[in-house]
């Protein structure tokens, strides 16, 4: 039975380990759809799972990554026919499902978006999970009814990669945007992606008050606790943050001050199980509303087998915009 190189994790007694290995097609799980990965990409969640930081992984042997891109191979659903490029991020891939640090994948056609006209396979996965993300971020504050002409909109976490593509996002599309990092370093990168303003992120780690100073009509958070806190505590009356990360901590020690005072709106993001539809379009406003020289700008590429040393410098908070990983 043919083999396959792919990272693999397994655990033994309370401890998980990660390695590159190959492994046996035999033990891919069921799907109606084989994919030849050519792409895949570098998120916080799959830092977590490469290191054993945190739980993520929840089936052994898994192979690690939540994302890839890639060419159909074998299919029996009726929407795929090999050759047909595409592109897979969440539905537990990493977690429950094997993953995308593979050569092969199985996967549900039903789980599968068509690769946009414009976008290439190592594009899609520059964009990847964090990007996705992003955009759903975007569409929520759209949906809520904020335009450039309701005001400012906060992203923090900014230097990450769904702060970097909710930048890129939001400059394009009219967005006066201020940025909050801990790397105030890199304050040239986010103004090259359009940031009209740079915050040390420790103007959002105090203690959060019911209310603080009106400073933008939205935000789009990726640290969450005191930060997404303090976010909130200074949205203006009308305003919503949309919040998607965990990078400070899963609490949220704020107050319903916000809320019911200034009738501000906190929308949840989701990006594992996110509706199909909604992926779709999601995937075409990226591929029309990201301009692709900045997208090259937050890229940076690394092969399969230096993932795992790079899943504790994402953790670390090292790691500047968006890492692509070449398959093969």
């Amino acid at each position: 039975m043919a083999t396959f190189k792919a990272i693999r994790i397994d655990k033994a007694d309370k401890s998980t380990t990660a390695a590159l290995t190959q492994f046996d097609e035999a033990e891919l799980m069921d799907g109606d759809v084989t994919v030849a990965v050519e792409w895949s990409t570098l998120n916080y969640k799959d830092g977590l799972a490469v290191t054993g930081k945190a739980p993520v992984v929840r089936r052994f042997p898994m192979i690690a990554g939540i994302d890839f891109a890639g060419t159909v191979a074998q299919s029996s659903h009726p929407n795929w026919k090999p050759g047909d490029k595409v592109i897979c991020t969440g539905w537990g891939m990493g977690e429950t499902h094997l993953g995308a640090y593979a050569e092969k994948a199985r996967v549900k056609g039903d789980w599968l978006v068509r690769l946009p006209q414009g976008l290439s396979a190592r594009e899609a996965m520059a964009i990847g999970t964090a990007g996705f993300t992003a955009m759903l971020a975007v569409m929520a504050l759209e949906k809520h009814g904020l335009s450039p002409q309701t005001g400012p909109i906060v992203v923090t976490g900014a230097a990450g990669g769904v702060g970097s593509v909710a930048t890129a996002v939001l400059t394009k599309l009219g967005y006066h945007v201020i940025t909050s990092t801990g790397r105030l370093a890199e304050a040239p990168y986010l103004k090259v992606l359009g940031a009209a303003e740079v915050i040390d992120r420790n103007e959002l780690t105090g203690t959060p008050k019911a209310l603080g100073r009106e400073r933008w009509a939205g935000g789009i958070d990726s640290v969450g606790s005191t930060t997404l806190a303090n976010l909130l505590s200074m949205t203006k009356y009308g305003g919503a943050v949309a919040a998607c990360g965990l990078a400070g901590g899963m609490d949220l020690p704020s107050s319903v001050a916000p809320f019911i005072l200034r009738g501000v709106c906190l929308f949840g993001i989701d990006s594992v199980m996110c509706p199909l539809e909604t992926r779709k379009v999601a995937w075409e406003r990226l591929a029309r509303d990201l301009v692709q020289a900045k997208l090259a700008e937050i890229t940076h590429e690394i092969s399969l087998d230096q993932v795992i040393a790079m899943g504790s410098k994402i953790l670390a908070g090292e790691v500047r915009g968006r890492i692509v990983v070449k398959i093969v």
